[in-house]
């Protein structure tokens, strides 16, 4: 199943994609949209224009498991979508996804606006990857 991920934040938002065998995630670009309503459009337009079966969104909960303003964003962003793509959205926990994120690009030496042009596809990027991980380990219980 094709499943693409939204790291989706106020200002910039990041979109990751895998292959239909779900084996591999991909980071497919950043939008750059505060205008929730033409963020909407924009990640239902990529999600229809990469043939999408399912989006997850990052979910922003806080460490010790609670839902702030944030979460709150992200879970009506979430229910936008689906209406406007017509796509089943999930929901993921991204807690530490942004802090992986800036480690992987520490690793490869990635600096400045180059860093700042991708952090939020490559969380995109780990979000799927958990929300792989999390379909694998529930097929085989």
């Amino acid at each position: 199943m094709v499943i693409m991920s939204v790291d989706f934040g106020l200002a910039r938002t990041g979109i990751a994609i895998c292959d239909k065998s779900e084996f591999l995630a991909s980071p497919v670009t950043v939008i750059n949209e505060k205008y929730v309503p033409v963020l909407v459009q924009k990640v239902a337009a990529l999600a229809a224009d990469n043939k999408a079966e399912l989006i997850v969104v990052g979910l922003p909960v806080n460490m010790d498991g609670s839902e702030g303003e944030s979460a709150q964003n992200a879970r009506r962003f979430a229910d936008d979508l689906q209406k406007a793509s017509g796509i089943e959205v999930d929901m993921m926990d991204e807690r530490c996804t942004t802090m992986e994120a800036h480690q992987f690009l520490n690793a490869t030496n990635t600096r400045g606006k180059k860093r700042k042009a991708v952090v939020d596809a490559v969380s995109a990027v780990i979000i799927l990857e958990n929300y792989l991980s999390k379909r694998k380990n529930a097929a085989k219980n």
